[in-house]
């Protein structure tokens, strides 16, 4: 899990890794445009979007991590010692079931094509 401290050590470095062809609009708080503009006046080798996208995924990160597991009845699996690993029935459980339909869903996705998935403002007006 990749926390805000540790982004702000590596912001200097080229951030890697396979990026969708879908795009997201956003409309920031003029509190947040600030500190986005502030930040790209400190890190100028970054752009705006790449800072962004690096945040965003921080910030995605941070909150995967904080999803509660909650115990089911069922024991899925042993640790290491031999004690049971429980099922988890929280909501940790069912962001990990979309994570994988949607990653999926988006590897095959031709390039140059967008997902058919809701703008950024209409998700936000629901």
């Amino acid at each position: 899990m990749t926390t805000i401290k540790q982004l702000l050590q590596e912001l200097e470095r080229r951030a890697g890794g396979r990026l969708t062809t879908h795009t997201y609009q956003v409309q920031l708080p003029l509190e947040d445009a600030a500190r986005l503009a502030a930040l790209a006046e400190m890190y100028p080798r970054k752009t705006e979007v790449q800072l962004i996208t690096e945040l965003l995924s921080a910030a995605l990160d941070e909150v995967e991590g904080n999803l509660p597991y909650l115990q089911g009845p069922r024991v899925v699996a042993e640790d290491d010692h031999g004690d049971p690993i429980y099922e988890d029935v929280g909501p940790n459980r069912r962001f990990q079931e979309l994570l994988r339909h949607h990653q999926l869903r988006l590897q095959e996705e031709p390039d140059g094509e967008e997902a058919a998935l809701p703008s950024m403002e209409s998700a936000g007006s629901r």
